[in-house]
């Protein structure tokens, strides 16, 4: 009978524990990667979406890196110097590709979450490449064992450590950002952040196989421990595209809700309308009958001052009865091709008179035409625009822009007013809700808004947080080319 192999049983016996540190090392970035790979974003709104691929080719660059290193560690004696040199040279070129795929995800992210002010971080790879270049270039250019060893140290010194400290910084300033949106994704990419701040500086600053003085354990059980826990925060916090898509169902069902609450309103609004209309004509032909009949022959002026105050009141109820109308009215519109940004232009234009006690800032980018009706349109700007002024009665900011996406067109209107109490902001759409005092509007300004942009198959949406502003999105969808 044939003996157990025992060679091969001593084989895996002999296996350094660092390796195994290096497979479980390599496979929780590869799992990484998947799980970004396969999550479906499409559609996605959030800032996160469109950066996360760069994510995901870390994960398989980075897990591919570290296997690499196992091979070595474990065929190194058994291979030829040549190919030895050759997969030194593999791994050396894949752990740079890895840690510039970090940093430039890290820089994404940044730069989505404020654009405007931190434009000169898209300096810093190519900061990084000079100098990496310089260095390697007063270094003797040999290309033997030692400059790839030199090569690999000076990557992660660079493009390690700085891309884990972009990416740790993004992550965090992120995770405030969809703190309302869900708490546990919130904290989820705020530990990925600091686990990344732990990565940076055992894998960008301390040299392999170096063992940790103070824990005695090597510096790659450090590294694994951060990788595994990377892998885990991100891959719970990818769970925020389920949350967004739940998220806009949710918003779907409440305005299809809402269009037909609206629709069955006006129906009952074009009816009341027309009732109160033929009396107000009336009685408003009899006041000024009277008042020209009586202004030659009645001495006490208080007669004529009352008539004065009825047909005030009679024009406040003829108000109401048009915006009532305009409320109901659902008449087809020929809409043309229009540039949005010229609509903003316009209706600026127009409030200019307003704006006394305020800042304007327009941030108006380059976008598709839309297919609408500009007066309309004109008419929902100026309405928001007035309740952002009207909601900031000492002054204050208001932010005006535009951008687009591949379907739609997104102008928003940000104030620094107010603001809506979370119990209200439910009911802005409604007809006749009104915040205002008695007197002051009739709480039909924003369902009429919501009625045209509904016949311009588009969206509008409202956020605020009190006392700090109040945000108004309105979506269109882009103009199809023929």
């Amino acid at each position: 009978m044939k003996e157990i192999g025992i060679p091969e049983l001593n084989l895996l016996t002999n296996i350094p524990p660092v390796c195994l540190l290096y497979f479980f090392y390599g496979l929780a970035f590869l799992f990484l990667g998947v799980a970004i790979a396969v999550k479906d974003m499409k559609g996605s709104e959030l800032k996160l979406a469109n950066s996360l691929y760069l994510l995901a080719g870390f994960g398989f660059a980075h897990g591919a890196h570290e296997w690499l290193e196992l091979y070595l560690l474990l065929q190194g004696q058994h291979i030829p110097a040549e190919q030895v040199f050759l997969a030194k040279s593999v791994t050396v070129f894949v752990v740079i590709l890895s840690f510039f795929l970090l940093l430039m995800f890290g820089l994404g992210l940044i730069r989505s979450l404020d654009e405007k002010h931190i434009r000169w971080i898209r300096l810093i790879p190519t900061v990084l490449f000079l100098f990496w270049i310089v260095y390697l270039w007063n270094y003797e250019l040999k290309m033997d064992m030692r400059f790839l060893q030199k090569a690999d140290i000076l990557s992660r010194n660079t493009f390690g450590f700085v891309g884990s400290l972009t990416t740790a910084y993004g992550l965090v300033s992120y995770s405030k950002e969809v703190k309302k949106l869900s708490p546990v994704v919130s904290r989820n990419l705020y530990y990925a952040g600091i686990a990344f701040i732990f990565y940076g500086l055992f894998a960008g600053v301390i040299s392999s196989h170096t063992v940790i003085p103070v824990l005695a354990v090597p510096v790659e059980v450090i590294r694994g421990i951060s990788a595994v826990f990377i892998a885990c925060m991100i891959i719970k916090a990818l769970n925020i595209f389920d949350i967004e898509t739940r998220k806009k169902l949710e918003n779907h069902l409440k305005l299809l809700a809402q269009s037909e609450k609206l629709a069955s309103i006006g129906q009952l609004a074009a009816g009341i309308a027309h009732e109160i209309n033929n009396p107000l004509t009336n009685a408003s032909l009899n006041v000024q009958t009277l008042k020209i009949r009586l202004k030659d022959e009645v001495r006490d002026k208080e007669i004529l001052q009352k008539l004065e105050s009825v047909e005030r009141n009679v024009d406040r109820a003829s108000g109401i009865a048009r915006e009532l109308l305009e409320f109901s009215r659902q008449k087809e519109t020929v809409f043309v091709p229009l540039n949005i940004n010229k609509v903003l232009d316009e209706t600026l234009t127009l409030l200019e008179y307003r704006l006394n006690n305020v800042t304007m800032h327009k941030r108006l980018s380059e976008v598709p035409a839309v297919t609408g009706d500009a007066s309309r349109l004109r008419q929902v700007l100026i309405n928001i625009i007035s309740n952002a002024v009207e909601a900031m009665p000492d002054g204050g900011d208001i932010f005006v822009s535009s951008s687009h996406d591949d379907s739609h067109v997104k102008v928003e209107v940000t104030d620094t007013g107010l603001g809506i109490s979370e119990g209200h902001i439910s009911k802005v759409f409604d007809p006749f809700f009104t915040t205002k005092d008695v007197g002051a509007g009739t709480g039909l300004g924003l369902s009429i808004c919501y009625g045209i942009i509904n016949q311009h198959n588009g969206s509008i949406e409202i956020t605020s947080v009190p006392q700090k502003g109040t945000t108004v999105t309105i979506k269109l969808p882009v103009k199809l080319a023929l």
